[in-house]
């Protein structure tokens, strides 16, 4: 009794710990955060979040003990920060992201010098202090009259259905700062662009210099997933995911259309979620390799052999894993480079092919290298060798070799000819005359 108890709570283990963590350490500036972005916390907790409160100056933060990560993922509500209290700071911060650890960042016009620094690190680049998203033509008739609460459309969002969702219908809000992205990171995601007619700059000087960022190139929202599957996510408005955006009603100040509700509230969820792995996680199951015709692998494969392979894919949806949905896996047959790429058959879950070696030998690696906007970096490499034909093996008569038989069938028939003619042939000898 007590060794099947002991089984049951290592599956569990094993399950518990194949699943994306929940703990959740939130660092705001101020108290009041908690009442003004309630519904976003809120919705956060219906997904079973274990969120923990601190200010961003607490004595007491840690993001690590004893060589172990305290929580897996972090909320960072505190733009105007100057230094983080307890042992956590950019470094920390960074070591985090590198450990494995989610980061949510929400930014604001009063941005300090540690959340630019920290953006920095991931490739990303917020403007300066003070500055905000100016936009003359697309802002709310709610603006106080400097255009900096700004209307983003739909139409500048990256289609990217995994992460922003696919039902955005109405305009988002947004008043905070603006940032653009590192050209030479391929890694960070443009979610949200500002309009054509946007510019970032300090509202209340006058221009005098070329803004940091100008037109579509200046960012709202940006993503960022690290080579180890970490996820950051840059919002540039802490106001973004208030109480206040998700219900307050949006329309352009030119005449334009009104919406009852903005797209706050389903886009910030989106993120979130996507941000501390609910959704877009993907994992390797069983991977198998066989002849044709058998049921387990050889130790060695020998060229020009027929080869069945298959391997098991599975999507994390709501906390379950459930078989992936695809029909563009690819499978490539690697030495140095491909000698076989070939798209996978789906069924259920499992993805399979069948294939024909190489008439090349040597030490090969069945490879599953899958990289899709959304989703968390899918790779599988299983290594085999494969040898040349044994001398049983070959062929005995090769038809383009029928000349070259020939050949030398008729150069041993006329040796056998000249052989008779050389020992039969006898010259008459004539008799001397005495």
């Amino acid at each position: 009794m007590e060794s099947k108890l002991a089984g049951i709570f290592l599956l569990v283990t094993l399950c518990a710990a194949s699943l994306p963590g929940k703990r959740t350490l939130i660092l705001v500036d101020n108290w009041s955060i908690r009442e003004t972005h309630s519904v976003f916390f809120r919705s956060l907790r219906d997904l079973d979040y274990e969120l923990t409160f601190k200010t961003a100056d607490d004595a007491s933060l840690a993001l690590i003990k004893y060589g172990e990560f305290l929580y897996d993922n972090l909320i960072l509500f505190s733009p105007s920060v100057e230094e983080f209290g307890g042992s956590i700071d950019v470094s920390a911060i960074t070591n985090f992201i590198d450990g494995g650890g989610n980061v949510l960042i929400a930014a604001s016009s009063s941005i300090g010098d540690p959340m630019r620094e920290l953006a920095t690190e991931c490739g990303v680049e917020f403007d300066e202090e003070n500055s905000a998203v100016i936009d003359h033509l697309n802002y709310d008739v709610k603006d106080a009259g400097k255009h900096t609460l700004i209307v983003a459309d739909t139409e500048n969002l990256m289609k990217a259905p995994m992460i922003v969702g696919d039902n955005n219908k109405s305009p988002f809000l947004f008043r905070g700062v603006g940032m653009v992205s590192d050209p030479e990171n391929p890694l960070v995601l443009s979610l949200l662009r500002a309009s054509s007619t946007a510019y970032s700059y300090k509202p209340n000087e006058k221009i005098d210099e070329f803004p940091m960022a100008v037109g579509t190139s200046t960012l709202l929202v940006a993503a960022l997933q690290a080579r180890n599957n970490a996820r950051v996510v840059f919002v540039g408005s802490l106001d973004f995911f208030s109480d206040e955006f998700f219900q307050s009603s949006v329309q352009k100040a030119n005449g334009g259309k009104k919406f009852e509700k903005s797209g706050n509230e389903a886009l910030a969820l989106n993120l979130a979620r996507w941000a501390f792995k609910n959704k877009g996680v993907l994992r390797v199951g069983k991977v198998s390799h066989h002849l044709q015709g058998e049921k387990e692998p050889p130790q060695a494969y020998t060229v020009m052999q027929q080869v069945e392979y298959s391997i098991v894919i599975e999507e994390l949806v709501q906390g379950k894993w459930t078989p992936f949905k695809a029909d563009d896996v690819q499978l490539e047959f690697v030495r140095i480079d491909p000698f076989v790429r070939t798209t996978l058959t789906p069924k259920a879950g499992v993805f399979s092919t069948s294939f024909k070696l190489p008439d090349v030998y040597g030490v090969y690696q069945f490879k599953v290298d899958y990289n899709r906007i959304g989703y968390t970096r899918l790779y599988s490499a299983t290594q085999v060798s494969v040898r040349p034909l044994e001398h049983t093996q070959y062929e005995r008569f090769i038809l383009s070799a029928y000349p070259y038989y020939a050949s030398a069938f008729s150069m041993m028939v006329g040796v056998f000819l000249l052989s008779l003619v050389f020992l039969h042939y006898k010259e008459d000898v004539k008799d001397k005359k005495e």
